[in-house]
């Protein structure tokens, strides 16, 4: 996700497992829809029209559907890794790896993501493309989930897998923190770049309702360095003893956190606003402020003279 050599996720698999739960992902589409209504929250605060829009990582149309409902946004593009995924969109769709992105340089207005980029292994390169899509002053947003996701189910299953076969082989992607994704769209070339994190705590039956629910997503383990074989049944059984143990409510439903990162960034253009140099001010703050200038060398309250 960080643009390292070596591949974290195994796109092939994520694609085939998209294509398996396709018709399921409207099971649970919870967090894609949260995701969704801030999105759109987020875009009420812009008042302009979009001609061109891209939904890049459509999945099932979800928060395509709430673009359509608004007339300020034009033509709509669907663009998904999945074929299977992307055919439930309605309106232009597109079959693309988002790593590989084939839209023309400058040639959208808005480009918003929905829970995809997550799963991308070369993120710089992906915003970079996404830039330099998107016409002078066109913007970018997207959720993505971000590093605390999942973590309770993380050391559950490591946990129990440290017991039971004296090793942990990884379960759960590690996905990127608030300040990383800051700094990436910097990097990208990203004006104005915003970055804040949600977090949404979701409860479960038990551990094995949750796995449920990340397989209907499409979700479930696609790291390169997985173990090929499934888990031990013993395995799981002692993670979802350890989870409920470690993380119930009083309920005695287990806890589940995910955590969803905005991002936010502007194609750089010579309209927008930009920071004074400094010692360019016009106007002193302690002015502003009423109040009197004290230099960094000196005391607030410096003592009297005896």
């Amino acid at each position: 996700m960080t643009g390292t050599s070596q591949a974290i996720f195994d796109r092939k698999l994520l694609t085939l497992r998209r294509a398996r739960f396709a018709s399921e992902l409207g099971s649970a589409d919870f967090l894609l829809r949260r995701a969704t209504e801030d999105i759109m929250l987020r875009l009420q605060s812009v008042l302009r029209d979009f001609p061109v829009v891209l939904n890049l990582g459509s999945h099932h149309g979800v928060l395509s559907e709430a673009l359509s409902a608004d007339q300020r946004f034009g033509t709509l593009l669907n663009a998904d890794l999945c074929e299977a995924v992307v055919a439930q969109c309605r309106g232009l769709r597109v079959v693309c790896d988002e790593e590989f992105l084939p839209f023309a340089q400058e040639s959208l207005d808005l480009v918003v993501s929905g829970l995809t980029l997550q799963h991308v292994n070369d993120l710089p390169g992906t915003l970079i493309q996404i830039r330099r899509a998107l016409k002078p002053d066109g913007l970018f947003l997207a959720a993505v989930l971000g590093g605390q996701t999942l973590h309770e189910l993380r050391m559950a299953l490591g946990q129990a897998e440290e017991e039971i076969d004296g090793g942990v082989s990884p379960r759960v992607a590690p996905f990127a923190d608030v300040r990383d994704l800051g700094a990436l769209l910097q990097r990208a070339g990203f004006a104005l770049p915003v970055t804040d994190t949600d977090h949404v705590q979701v409860t479960y039956p038990t551990m094995f309702e949750l796995m449920r629910d990340i397989r209907a997503m499409g979700a479930s383990n696609v790291l390169t360095e997985r173990l090929r074989r499934p888990l031990k049944r013993s395995v799981l059984l002692r993670a979802a003893e350890i989870y409920s143990e470690s993380f119930s409510n009083p309920k005695g439903q287990i806890v589940t956190t995910f955590e969803i990162i905005h991002m936010t960034g502007w194609a750089p253009d010579a309209s927008q606003p930009k920071p004074l140099r400094p010692g360019s001010a016009k106007t002193r703050l302690a002015d502003a402020l009423n109040t009197a200038e004290i230099s960094a060398g000196e005391k607030a309250n410096p003592a009297k003279d005896e």
